[in-house]
């Protein structure tokens, strides 16, 4: 018996010991050796030429690095903005090129791993909050231009803050485990069949633009499902749902216009989205959104509900409460006013099979993105004090199966629920 059990550990110990080289393996595989990695205290490397910053910058501005890396009120790049995710709280290191706390040691090719591998200057490896399943395919020539970029903007001294994450997700074998399972670097490839302006979208799309880490649905380990077909799914703790991008996105100059100013005519960027417009898409050049939204349009359309969009059951309470609040601003058929309020007739964010934006909207109300081909955005007033959930409830539902829109109606618990997620 004893001998027998002895064998028994022996052999489970043995598969323990495979198991970890096999994890230690799929999280090394593709690493270059020899990679100069740190610079020494007062070392300095060639000064990068005015062209590489320029560039730098931009595709800094196409990767919203900004959003993420500056706390409210803080310093740009400095890093510390908190980051909440369904493990635990995640915040943002400093970017700037301090000795001490931020990339001042930090060589080129240090900052190619980071996008490419994942892993930090000391070998540690980083959480996916920092979008490296999508970086991983920025080619190596932009990730100098970005690393010329920040080592050119002024130092600042601004330690990291701990992140603070609930166990084992606060480990490394658990991050290790979680890569080996979902991650692997990946080298770009251009598709020999598609002309080149679809390949630089789909470039900027799956790279640095890392549209699927909002747009793709999310497994019970926060890793990305069908990362490629980018289906739309629920940001996790923002109560907003991030549509699917390929289908009926409209006419490719109308996506070209609400990725440059925020809004179209038959959309508006709200929620998340703003926020990208408002720091990054609408710094990007003509010719680039063109080419996003040309390898966008090429998505497949997501499958319809296949169950029949039930009615609400208060559609003339629903009615109602949109000529006393909706009206004046969005016409009584939702045809909406040009160039100030958007149509709800026809309108895709409406029509969602999820409902979720347009009761987030009526509670909190909001604005689309300032941009230059926009400067003065018409808002919408938050209803939550005024209106009660089965108010919500109905207009929504009012407003999500009228004018030809057949969306699915809004419960009154789905808007007690997005209400209560928002308080203290």
């Amino acid at each position: 018996m004893r001998k027998s059990l002895m064998r028994w550990l022996l052999a489970l110990c043995g598969l323990l010991m495979a198991g970890l080289a096999l994890v230690a393996w799929l999280n090394l595989r593709g690493e270059a050796a020899g990679a100069q990695l740190f610079r020494e205290p007062g070392a300095a490397i060639a000064p990068a030429s005015p062209a590489l910053i320029e560039k730098g910058a931009y595709l800094a501005r196409a990767g919203n690095c900004m959003a993420c890396h500056t706390a409210q009120g803080g310093a740009e790049y400095a890093g510390g903005r908190a980051i909440e995710t369904p493990f635990g709280v995640i915040h943002a290191p400093n970017l700037t090129p301090d000795p001490e706390t931020g990339l001042g040691r930090w060589t080129p090719d240090a900052f190619w791993r980071a996008l490419h591998h994942g892993r930090s200057q000391d070998g540690r490896l980083l959480y996916p909050a920092f979008p490296y399943p999508q970086y991983t395919r920025v080619v190596r020539e932009d990730a100098d231009a970005l690393f010329a970029y920040l080592q050119s903007l002024a130092p600042v001294h601004a330690p990291a803050k701990a992140h603070a994450l609930t166990f084992p997700f606060n480990t490394q074998a658990a991050l290790a485990v979680w890569r080996a399972l979902y991650f692997r670097a990946e080298a770009w490839q251009p598709a020999a069949d598609a002309p080149a302006e679809w390949n630089r979208g789909a470039y900027l799309v799956q790279g640095l633009g890392h549209c699927a880490a909002c747009h793709s649905a999310r497994n019970s380990w926060g890793a990305s499902v069908e990362e490629g077909l980018m289906r739309g799914g629920m940001m996790a703790l923002q109560d907003w749902y991030a549509p699917a991008l390929g289908g009926a996105l409209g006419p490719r100059e109308d996506l070209v216009r609400l990725l440059k100013t925020g809004v179209s005519p038959s959309a508006s960027a709200s929620g998340p989205m703003a926020e990208v417009v408002f720091r990054s898409t609408q710094y990007l050049t003509t010719t680039d959104l063109q080419a996003m939204a040309t390898y966008l349009q090429t998505l497949p359309a997501p499958q319809a509900p296949a169950t029949p969009v039930a009615k609400a059951n208060d559609a003339l309470l629903g009615a109602k409460v949109y000529t006393q609040h909706c009206a004046q601003c969005h016409g009584e058929q939702g045809e909406g006013r040009p160039g100030a309020f958007g149509a709800l007739a026809g309108n895709r964010a409406v029509n969602l099979a999820d409902g979720s934006n347009v009761v987030r909207m009526v509670l909190q109300g909001g604005y689309p993105p300032a941009t230059a081909g926009n400067p003065r955005p018409h808002g919408m007033p938050p209803f939550s004090h005024q209106l009660s959930d089965a108010q919500i409830a109905a207009v929504s539902s009012y407003v999500r199966q009228s004018w030809g829109n057949m969306a699915p109606a809004v419960g009154t618990i789905e808007v007690y629920r997005a209400r209560e997620k928002k308080r203290p």
